[in-house]
């Protein structure tokens, strides 16, 4: 309860009136294709089939999309971060200030497995309001937050509320789930909207909401900020966005995992393969071992692993708190970026056999990085398969793995394309989808 006058009299003002010029509505405009309506016979697809000047396609005219979200200026030269579906497809993006200026988007980095992107806008001469990050790792539940966006596209809008939880990793909305929960109202619009501190910092980034009807029932989610700024710093660097790699694969440890390994509670990562001659590999991490910490921080499950790893510094390293047969153990884990050896190459498989017309690359750290295969390094990786060829009509997909061919093993490509082209009268594949082992044949 309030003890004196300026209690009562307490207001978010100063703290609003100094994070709000960064918050800034994002329009969007997108082509989609609409299937026109039928308005004679030769309209109709089963008539159109019948007649020639390319009458057999479908016909589908293009109309204009427009959608709306927030986001937030972290870097006075106009660097602005959102959510990557915010501005998925986006032929155009205007960025509109809390002032009423307008400016035209540039987009700089897109990452669907964060769901955050990075925009620049050119402001001349002048320096744009911004705001500073926060070290998420030191909000704690039950701290004060507020939400700024623009909801269902009335303008901007505060919302205030508490830091609900932390470290929900069990949302299914990224692939990197580690996500801050408030219950200050967040609604359509509020997408890359900014969530601060009481002290106007950036503690995250607005993502989802968890909603039967699709408005705030006081349940929203938003990026912390620690990932936000590990994105927006490989987009200040002008590069391709490289996140540190653990070389090591897992699963969440269970109450039953935890039994049979004589440990007192479930939580931690049970670690059952490494990459050899990787990061965790060098640093003396066995099968296994249960991780329960890094830095000291506490990590529960697999997403946190992950998390806590790729938001590290590459070229630095992290203390990793682990038991080995019940034992408490420490090990240093260097930072690296995972490494694309062999190079993918990807190619068009040729030829009549069950896997023609399929596209294939080269397995790498690097790219089961990019494609999320928790411990798959190595193989052979359908990356697309064409309409109309073997390879589709035989139900091979992309992100399937051919381990082996007629029983020998390829890891490159090159390899498997080259043992395709010699003749055979049958062919046995094995390949791995979702997690499973298959065997295929075909021929005589």
């Amino acid at each position: 309860m309030p003890e004196n006058r300026d209690e009562v009299m307490l207001s978010f003002a100063p703290v609003v009136s100094k994070a709000a010029p960064a918050v800034v509505n994002i329009f969007t405009r997108r082509k989609v294709a609409q299937r026109r309506p039928v308005t004679s016979l030769l309209d109709d697809p089963f008539f159109r089939r019948f007649f020639g000047g390319g009458l057999g396609e479908e016909q589908r005219r293009q109309r204009q999309q427009s959608s709306l979200g927030s986001g937030v200026i972290v870097d006075p030269l106009g660097f602005i971060v959102t959510n990557e579906h915010v501005i998925k497809g986006a032929e155009l993006i205007k960025v509109v200030l809390s002032d009423r200026r307008e400016f035209e988007a540039e987009l700089v980095l897109a990452d669907p497995r964060t769901d955050l992107a990075v925009l620049r806008v050119d402001p001349g001469e002048e320096a744009l309001p911004s705001l500073a990050f926060r070290d998420s790792d030191t909000v704690e539940v039950g701290d004060l937050v507020l939400a700024l966006g623009n909801p269902f596209g009335v303008g901007q809008t505060v919302t205030s509320g508490i830091v609900s939880a932390l470290a929900r990793t069990q949302v299914g909305i990224t692939d990197f789930s580690f996500f801050i929960q408030t219950d200050a109202a967040i609604n359509p619009g509020n997408s890359g909207g900014a969530l601060i501190t009481m002290d106007g910092r950036l503690i995250g980034i607005n993502t989802a909401i968890y909603s039967r009807s699709g408005g705030s029932v006081g349940i929203g989610f938003a990026i912390p900020a620690n990932m936000v700024r590990t994105v927006v710093a490989s987009a200040r660097a002008g590069g391709a966005l490289v996140r540190a790699w653990t070389g090591l694969s897992g699963q969440t440890l269970t109450s039953d995992l935890a039994e049979g390994l004589r440990l007192e509670r479930p939580g931690g990562v049970v670690i059952s393969t490494t990459y050899k001659g990787g990061p965790a590999d060098r640093a003396g991490i066995q099968a296994g071992d249960v991780v329960v910490t890094v830095d000291d921080k506490p990590v529960n499950d697999l997403e946190a692993l992950n998390y806590r790893v790729a938001t590290g510094v590459l070229g630095s390293t992290v203390k990793i708190g682990l038991y080995r047969e019940g034992a408490p153990v420490s090990a240093v884990l260097p930072l690296e970026a995972p490494p694309e050896t062999p190079s993918r190459n990807e190619i068009r498989l040729l030829g009549h056999h069950p896997l023609g017309g399929a596209i294939v690359a080269s397995l790498s750290p690097a790219l089961a990085e990019e494609l999320d295969l928790d411990g798959q390094w190595e193989g052979v990786i359908i990356t697309r398969v064409q309409r109309g060829t073997p390879a589709q009509r035989v139900g091979f997909r992309s992100n399937d793995i051919i381990l082996s061919l007629n029983r020998q093993n390829y890891t490159r490509s090159s390899d498997l394309a080259a043992a395709l082209d010699r003749s055979a009268e049958r062919w046995e594949i094995t390949f791995k989808r979702g997690g499973k082992v298959r065997r295929v044949s075909f021929g005589s």
